[in-house]
């Protein structure tokens, strides 16, 4: 099997790109682009901004300004896996991402912390397993 780029999602006719609600676009675009390593395309008018893998290789997350707040938990959310969650966690809480959970969650050999960013769009933090499951 050929690996491509995942913003080409598993059809070469659809683009999969993840679109979050923000109230303040540059805000949220340093903080994004700081969270993941994307860059952000140059700020046009209007009320979305588009940020992208530096290399090219990942999927788009396209920030949408909206002037209300968020207000109930979200539906859909980012999952970071990485080796050392506790270092992600505090390198993110330096970023300005709050922590949501009081104290790291564990099941069936995944840990992870959920957190929020500046607008309180949730996302989690995980450390996988060191032995394979069935996720």
């Amino acid at each position: 099997m050929t690996e491509g780029p995942a913003r080409f999602g598993g059809r070469s006719d659809v683009v999969l790109a993840v679109v979050l609600d923000c109230a303040d676009l540059d805000r949220a675009g340093t903080f994004w682009c700081g969270v993941l390593g994307y860059v952000a395309e140059p700020l046009s008018p209007g009320r979305y901004r588009r940020l992208l893998p530096a290399d090219g290789n990942g999927v788009e997350l396209l920030l949408q300004w909206v002037p209300e707040p968020k207000t109930h938990k979200n539906r859909m959310h980012l999952d970071l896996r990485v080796p050392d969650l506790e270092a992600e966690v505090a390198r993110l809480l330096s970023l300005g991402a709050r922590c949501i959970t009081d104290s790291v969650i564990e099941e069936d050999g995944w840990a992870w912390h959920v957190l929020a960013d500046h607008d309180g769009n949730e996302f989690c933090v995980l450390r996988p397993p060191t032995t394979p499951t069935d996720h």
